[in-house]
């Protein structure tokens, strides 16, 4: 229940607003209280209770997630929204009116109208006057699609913040807008502010995935003060140029330094060029300096106009997938999977099997575990019959007659479907843009009307393969962070240096040929390499790592998450010479 007083405000008082130019303020503070659907429950709670705030936003949405919101609707039509996000605002709408914190997410999922209205039964069901816009128009009419959505810009979201919106909920937009529309709406910026636009997009996509970028899921956490135990959720500071500083509540765990920011920048990119529906910005011109304690200054970043066309994320239904675990101990290991795969094909069949064998075993090993590995086998199919207890059921059905030692991790199951996200486009102006305001007035949101081709970024195959002088033996990971993750069915592998004289080195050293040697099942694939020198960085796109997408994906790892953490962990010749801290940092 909603507590009287300073939780919760009643209709008939005022507050003031959030959001727009006020007298005498030259900074926008916007905070993120969810990076994905699941993030944190008490995210929101704590970011209102921490300390001052201007914006709110969660995001919510990741290609993954929109599958599931649309087998949600495809059981209810009234759903489509991450329901989550219900739950946590009832706990702290109150809070935020009073207090006069704009929130903006993108909760809506496949159904924006729908979350507005149950935000509003909600406000009505607690006492309050909480005014509700929203932003529509993503939707793609495809017959044969679970779910097609063109990625939105920032003017919609605007758009309801100037109609007097307190809550925005909007469907598919790019998780930067979330922080790109307040700073629209407080600053008054046009579709020709492109500098100010790539600024504020550098910050959302900063902040869109939560405490990544104040030290969750940091290559260097044994280096923050709490060990990186409960890192606390960011705030943009973002100017009228569209310079921002990244900081968090004081007295939150985690830390924001030029590293954990260099990793989140890395995160989900591929070329210096950063397409956007408003802007494309050049991720090569941004420019980290630390600004105090928990506080590092972004700027210099540059934009250039955006595309003419919107990119489509498209979910459709592949087949049905099961998979089943024998665990080989012992000797013979590859024998023994050799025979499980002649068992299992002969059972069911060889199409859509996959089978990846994980050398876990340790030689003369002291324990069962120790000294076993793990045969994953995995059927992907359009019959849901023969990827189901037909499958999982012959499985089992080895457990006597096998290899010996024969057992399994998993018990027999049916299969479950599986989504395939694919990605294209449409033209911008073929999509209707709609921001609908809290009275219910639809305002049509004109797409650009200055667009530019898109070009591929140059690409870098990268300096000598050598190292210069005197050498040793160590993990890469004592010179360089990393940050990896998927982008459909491709992965991206964002490398930094610690330093500048590690970056000298690395910036020759570590080729696409290097890549390959270290991560070999990269070396059959197309492999791009970019270099952002103001980062001390370099970024590999790794098309078709991860196949048709995360959901599809049989690989350990799907979504690439821990590929920065495995090139790390090689062992390689390292110059000697070179520093291994964050020393000789010249931004």
């Amino acid at each position: 229940m909603a507590r009287r007083g300073a939780g919760v405000r009643r209709a008939a008082g005022r507050r003031p607003r959030a959001g727009r130019r006020r007298r005498g303020t030259s900074v926008i503070r916007i905070g993120n209280a969810s990076g994905f659907y699941g993030d944190r429950f008490t995210a929101w709670r704590e970011m209102l209770d921490g300390g001052e705030l201007d914006v709110l936003t969660g995001d919510y949405l990741a290609e993954l997630t929109m599958l599931i919101l649309a087998r949600d609707r495809l059981r209810d039509p009234d759903l489509g929204y991450a329901k989550t996000f219900l739950r946590q605002l009832e706990t702290c709408l109150g809070t935020a009116l009073d207090r006069g914190v704009r929130i903006v997410t993108n909760a809506g999922g496949l159904n924006p109208a729908g979350l507005a209205a149950a935000i509003e039964s909600l406000a009505s069901r607690l006492g309050l006057a909480a005014k509700v816009g929203y932003v529509e128009g993503d939707t793609i009419q495809r017959p044969d699609a679970l779910s097609a959505n063109a990625y939105l810009g920032a003017f919609g979201i605007a758009a309801c913040l100037d109609g007097g919106a307190d809550v925005v909920v909007t469907g598919r937009v790019t998780d930067a807008s979330l922080v790109v529309g307040p700073a629209i709406a407080r600053y008054g910026w046009s579709r020709d502010d492109l500098d100010q636009l790539a600024g504020a997009t550098v910050a959302g996509h900063l902040v869109e995935c939560g405490a990544q970028v104040t030290g969750g899921n940091f290559s260097f956490f044994t280096e923050l003060p709490d060990g990186g135990h409960r890192p606390g959720f960011p705030i943009a500071e973002v100017y009228a140029d569209g310079s921002t500083v990244l900081t968090k509540h004081q007295g939150t765990g985690g830390a924001v330094t030029v590293e954990t920011v260099t990793a989140q920048l890395l995160y989900e990119i591929g070329g210096p060029a950063y397409l956007g529906p408003d802007v494309v910005t050049r991720l090569d011109t941004v420019a980290l300096s630390p600004d105090g304690p928990d506080r590092v200054r972004v700027s210099g970043v540059r934009g250039t106009p955006p595309p003419a066309t919107l990119k489509v994320g498209v979910n459709n239904l592949g087949g049905f997938r099961n998979s089943m675990t024998f665990v080989l101990c012992g000797l013979d290991v590859e024998a023994k999977a050799a025979l499980v795969r002649g068992q299992v094909e002969e059972a069911v069949g060889t199409d859509g099997l996959d089978f990846t064998l994980a050398r876990t075993d340790h030689q003369d090993a002291a324990d069962t575990e120790a000294a076993s590995a793990l045969l994953h086998v995995h059927l992907r199919h359009g019959d849901k019959a023969r990827a189901g207890r037909a499958f999982s059921a012959a499985a089992v059905e080895l457990a006597l007659a096998s290899y010996p030692g024969c057992t399994l991790t998993t018990l027999p199951g049916d299969a479950t479907p599986y989504g395939v996200f694919t990605a294209d486009e449409v033209p911008q102006d073929a999509v209707a843009h709609v921001a609908v305001l809290p009275g219910g007035q639809r305002v049509s949101i004109a797409p650009p009307i200055t667009t530019a081709p898109t070009s591929e970024d140059e690409t870098t195959a990268g300096g000598d393969a050598t190292a210069d002088g005197p050498t040793r033996r160590g993990a890469l990971g004592e010179l360089v962070g990393a940050r990896s993750g998927d982008k459909g069915g491709d992965a991206n592998l964002g490398v930094w240096a610690r330093n500048d004289a590690a970056y000298g080195w690395l910036r020759g050293w570590l080729t696409v040929a290097r890549l390959a040697e270290l991560l070999p099942e990269t070396a059959p694939l197309s492999v791009r390499r970019y270099e952002l020198p103001n980062l001390r960085a370099v970024n590999f796109v790794v098309e078709g790592l991860l196949g048709e997408g995360v959901a599809a994906s049989t690989r350990f790892d799907p979504q690439a998450k821990a590929l920065g953490e495995l090139l790390r962990a090689r062992i390689v010749d390292l110059p000697a010479d070179v520093p291994t801290g964050p020393t000789g940092v010249t931004r």
